[in-house]
This record gives structure tokens, C-alpha cells and sequence, in this order.
């Protein structure tokens, strides 16, 4: 495991984000569990962000793939009735531009809208959840002022068209746990056996520990339109929003 090899599988998805088209070698293919690749740009899901969809191409055949399975190997899951590829074949691997691009985009914008409200209000997140240019994040933040949801899009907005850097880099566990305001959930989400951490950085607003695909800077999300905010307990708020097309 880790932030360039998952299993067998090396992952071209975090060194690339751009990258939507590849050839590969199939390690293993099975009709429970999926196929196994030795590289892969297939985001596989995970911290909120869903797993890609696209296909692989092969001897002129095509198995669309809906999905992935994480174990000590990254299952490729195929939609039923598709063929697999026999073991030891040379594949080309595409991934769906348009699902990817867009799911960069509105996890990019949760980070902003995450920055933002730490910033400026000091609340940490609870939880979240995204799907291709909608999104919700929970935040611990007891009080809530009355113009709060039309703020946070005004200043959402406002960092989006400040053009800010989004820059990844990989630091040891040391070195990244010791970066002021890291973790900005309520716990701890790095699993301990993590060595190496994989760090988000929208230059001058917000800093992560996050392993998922983003834009190369804020300009690329795109207006941000925060749709609603909901009280989810006494000192949890939900925020939705839904980026223009």
C-alpha cells in the first residue's frame, strides 16, 4: 500500500491526474472479483471521492469498468456480461474524461469551501461525500450565523477566482503530522500503517492530508453555488453544493 503502488497495481492516478489513456498488462482476471492490472490511472474511491468509470480496450474488444474493489489488490469491477481480458494480455486502459474532470473539480472545491470555513469561522469537518459536481461537507460548528450560507459562497467564489495553486507533494508521516492544522476532520483519518503522506496544498488557504485527484488550480473549479445548509444535530452543520457546468 501506499501513495504510488497499491498491491500489484502501480497507481499513474496520483502521479497524474491528467492522464486519461494508457497501456497495461493484466495480472489477474477473475468473474467474482474483478481485474487486477499492473498500472492503472483508475481512481479507485475513497475519502469521499467514488471510484472512476471507463473501459479497456483489447484484441478490438471492450470491458467497461463501473467501479473498483480495494483489498490487498485493486480490483477492477466490470459491468456484467462483459468479457475479461485473459491473464498476460496487453490492454489499453481509458478513463471516462468527463465523470473524472468533473469530480477533480468538486473535490478541489470542497477543499476551498473545507479552507474557507476553517479559516474564517474555525469549524473542523465531520464528514462529506461527492458525485460529479455536487457535493456535501459536515461541519462541528455550533453557531451559525444568519447570513452564513451566502458568506461562504461569496468567499468560496472569491478564492476560486483568486487562481490559487493546488500543489501535491508526498512527505514522511513525521514530517506531515507535524504541518500546523493537517487534519482538518474531527478525527484522525490516516490509517497508522501509513508511512508516507500524501499532502493537498491550495497555496495560501488550505492544507490536507488527502489521497484523491484534483485541478491544478482553483480557476479550474468553476463557480461554486452552495445550495443549501442543513442543521444535522445540535453542533453539526451540512453544507451542499453544486458546481456550474
Amino acid at each position: 500500500m501506499g501513495v504510488t503502488h497499491h498491491g500489484r497495481t502501480h497507481r499513474l492516478d496520483l502521479a497524474d491526474p491528467t492522464l486519461r489513456e494508457w497501456t497495461c498488462r493484466v495480472l489477474a482476471a477473475d468473474p467474482e472479483q474483478g481485474i487486477v492490472l499492473d498500472r492503472s490511472a483508475f481512481y479507485p474511491g475513497g475519502g469521499g471521492q467514488p471510484p472512476d468509470h471507463g473501459v479497456l480496450l483489447w484484441q478490438g474488444v471492450q470491458t467497461r469498468i463501473a467501479g473498483t474493489r480495494k483489498a490487498d489488490d485493486l480490483w477492477l469491477i466490470p459491468v456484467d456480461g462483459d468479457p475479461l481480458p485473459p491473464v498476460g494480455t496487453e490492454v489499453t486502459g481509458a478513463v471516462e474524461d468527463a465523470r473524472r474532470t468533473m469530480l477533480m473539480r468538486t473535490h478541489s472545491g470542497l477543499h476551498v469551501l473545507c479552507g474557507v470555513v476553517f479559516r474564517d469561522f474555525g469549524a473542523l469537518v465531520t464528514g462529506g461525500n461527492m458525485e460529479p459536481g455536487e457535493a456535501r461537507m459536515d461541519f462541528n460548528l455550533p453557531e451559525v450565523p444568519p447570513d452564513f450560507k451566502a458568506r461562504i459562497e461569496e468567499l468560496v467564489n472569491a478564492e476560486v477566482a483568486t487562481d490559487r495553486s493546488v500543489a501535491v507533494r508526498v512527505l514522511p508521516r513525521a514530517d506531515a503530522l507535524a504541518l500546523p492544522d493537517i487534519i482538518r476532520t474531527q478525527s484522525n483519518l490516516i490509517p497508522p500503517t501509513e508511512q508516507e503522506v500524501r499532502i493537498v496544498d491550495i497555496v495560501g488557504l488550505d492544507v490536507q492530508a488527502d489521497g484523491g485527484t484534483h485541478v491544478a488550480s482553483t480557476a479550474q473549479i468553476g463557480k461554486v453555488q452552495v445550495v443549501k445548509v442543513e442543521s444535522k444535530g445540535r453542533a453539526n452543520r451540512r453544507v451542499r453544493v453544486r458546481l456550474a457546468d
